[in-house]
């Protein structure tokens, strides 16, 4: 019994590992859709909580990630990031016929938008929405393909061998030692001059945004360097910031669609 318990253990902590290299980790998707809910409007919230049941948006966070080991979702794999070369552009690079995440965020929006969908569609889009805006958020999902958004760039993090992607998604916020929720609470308090500047823009403006947070890390990080405390003390406080205007932005994106 004692030998059967000691393997559960061990399949179960393998098994949380091995999903936590998932976007933003299931934490920080969470902390994005909490932090959205401060900002919509009452009329997105009620048509929200139509769709979703009563359930919240850090509650249905991480639904894009979850649906991934089942095979008739297997298509939307690619709209969970988007690549293209440092030295080249969104627009110029040939894009992919499975979409990308610029894509992707653009179909839940023509979806929601659309009164002839379903309400299934809208719930299942409204879903991916919330997910993908995290992405959006997450520096190397506007990464480069040949390293797979860093998933094939090989670091350590306190003497632990890891990849530069997981860092980002899970590592530097399971490290800090808050909740979601209290991660939430913890936000940068903004003027509303600084509340406005994060609303403005586009979905280009925002993915090139994450695009030159991606390039400074690249040019910070080398392949097999030992991540501590000074890496996180560097970074921690971007990774905030790019949760709270992950958060602000997915509400405002909420709230023109249920207008």
């Amino acid at each position: 019994m004692r030998i059967f318990q000691v393997l559960l253990l061990f399949v179960v902590f393998n098994l949380t590992t091995s999903f936590s290299s998932n976007d933003w980790g299931k934490k920080g998707h969470r902390v994005i859709g909490e932090i959205a809910e401060n900002y919509l409007s009452k009329k997105a919230k009620k048509e929200i909580n139509k769709l979703l049941n009563g359930y919240s948006l850090a509650f249905i966070s991480n639904y894009g990630d979850e649906i991934k080991s089942d095979n008739k979702f297997r298509k939307y794999s690619p709209w969970h990031y988007v690549n293209f070369p440092f030295d080249g552009t969104y627009e110029d690079h040939p894009k992919s016929k499975k979409g990308n995440l610029i894509l992707g965020i653009q179909t839940c929006i023509d979806v929601l938008k659309n009164d002839n969908s379903t309400k299934e569609e809208k719930i299942f889009h409204l879903k991916m929405l919330v997910h993908f805006i995290g992405d959006l958020h997450q520096p190397l999902h506007v990464g480069i393909a040949d390293d797979k958004g860093g998933n094939d760039f090989q670091v350590r993090w306190f003497n632990k061998g890891t990849n530069l992607h997981s860092v980002w998604d899970t590592k530097m916020i399971e490290n800090y030692g808050m909740s979601y929720s209290e991660f939430a609470k913890n936000s940068k308090s903004l003027s509303k001059n600084q509340l406005k500047e994060i609303q403005e823009g586009t979905i280009i403006d925002w993915m090139y945004e994450s695009r030159a947070l991606c390039n400074d890390i690249y040019s910070n990080t080398k392949i097999g360097d030992k991540l501590m405390y000074r890496y996180s003390y560097i970074y921690m406080d971007t990774v905030r910031f790019q949760l709270q205007k992950g958060g602000i932005r997915l509400a405002e994106i909420l709230n023109q669609i249920f207008i």
